[in-house]
């Protein structure tokens, strides 16, 4: 575990014990009933998993891991993660999540396909005394709690960035075209009012697409599409809501004999995002530092089948709405922009990406410059 993430569970633990000593289990601030008898329950318990794809390489190679790990340290090696991914399948997620309803798990930590086809599969949850956390994005329904990243803060970040890239040419002169995520997630919801918070009084939005599964081949085709509509010598910045399709984009930008790219957005600080920042080819991402994002929702789902209601609720001291439901307990993880200047500073400090994989021959020359050595030093 890193640095930042041991300090971050020092500081919870802290907190937990606090609230422990002054508080009753089975009431939570104020003296509101959980709803729930004051039963706890030892380590012995199940958390389910479901992921939302494979793709992305974040969840078969922290997420799920990271989640594992930490219940299994949690409960002293006797409780146990079940797992399954939906492969972008928002039904045969839907059928996953009823399939451990019935197998009475006792939490569900779930990163939904869709959110709003999620929500009868977390009622049926919620009727059978399932809990059920929203992870990564904010699932409809009775949920528990949710556990992500201020998602309206992330496309502020993503927005400023492209304000920073223009500099003192920014203005309503400026033609910006938005490449957003899919409408099914409500994160891209939340990413795109965040940009437009930045850039809707400063520069123009020539062009805003929205992306069916956050796929860039659909990305690159919305691209192409603004590139044609408005001529690419006139694009001077592109909004791209992830690095994935950022790669669509910047395949399509370069299709056009561009010499130089305009500036162009991601996040997720994923490997081949990380080195296009290291040649320039694309601007900036998002670091969202996923291990302790997994790391703490293992631990509330943990405490939450534990019954430990007082420890659950001190992890989970922010509030957010969903299209369903209003004031949801939840857990919101800070994030930063990632450029050229903090790549060692971020990924490779909290050690999400190793320097001998982003430095391998192609990029020698830009990560020399950059001063990533073999070392890491």
């Amino acid at each position: 575990m890193n640095t930042r993430m041991r300090c971050a569970a020092a500081t919870c633990l802290a907190s937990v014990q606090l609230v422990t000593l002054t508080a009753c289990a089975g009431l939570l601030p104020g003296g509101e009933s959980t709803g729930t008898p004051d039963v706890r329950k030892g380590d012995d318990v199940t958390i389910g998993l479901l992921l939302p794809e494979n793709d992305t390489v974040r969840y078969e190679k922290f997420d799920r891991p990271i989640i594992e790990e930490q219940v299994e340290e949690l409960t002293h090696g006797k409780g146990r993660v079940v797992y399954a991914n939906a492969g972008r399948d928002a039904k045969r997620q839907s059928g996953q999540m009823r399939s451990m309803v019935a197998d009475r798990v006792d939490t569900i930590v779930v990163d939904p396909v869709d959110a709003h086809a999620i929500a009868p599969a977390v009622r049926a949850a919620k009727k059978a005394g399932v809990h059920v956390i929203a992870y990564d994005r904010l699932a409809e329904g009775p949920i528990d709690a949710y556990i992500g990243f201020d998602n309206t803060l992330v496309g502020e970040v993503q927005g400023k960035s492209i304000l920073d890239a223009l500099g003192d040419d920014a203005s309503k002169k400026s033609k910006i075209v938005m490449i957003n995520g899919s409408p099914t997630d409500p994160n891209s919801a939340q990413l795109k009012k965040g940009a437009l918070r930045r850039l809707g009084l400063t520069v123009t939005v020539a062009k805003s697409y929205d992306t069916a599964g956050w796929k860039p081949e659909t990305a690159k085709r919305h691209m192409e599409q603004a590139i044609s509509e408005l001529g690419a010598e006139n694009i001077d910045a592109v909004y791209s809501a992830n690095d994935g399709m950022a790669g669509g984009i910047i395949e399509a930008l370069k299709s056009s004999g561009l010499g130089t790219l305009p500036p162009v957005t991601g996040q997720d600080a994923e490997l081949a995002a990380v080195q296009r920042i290291l040649t320039g080819d694309q601007y900036m991402s998002v670091y969202k530092p996923y291990t302790e994002e997994a790391a703490t929702a293992a631990e509330m789902a943990v405490r939450l089948s534990q019954g430990r209601d007082i420890e659950f609720e001190a992890m989970t001291s922010d509030r957010v709405d969903s299209p369903t439901h209003r004031d949801i307990r939840a857990h919101t993880v800070v994030v930063e922009p990632l450029t050229r200047k903090n790549i060692k500073s971020t990924v490779v400090e909290d050690g999400i990406l190793q320097v001998s994989d982003i430095c391998t021959p192609k990029y020698a020359a830009a990560c020399a410059e950059a001063g990533l050595t073999k070392s890491g030093s």
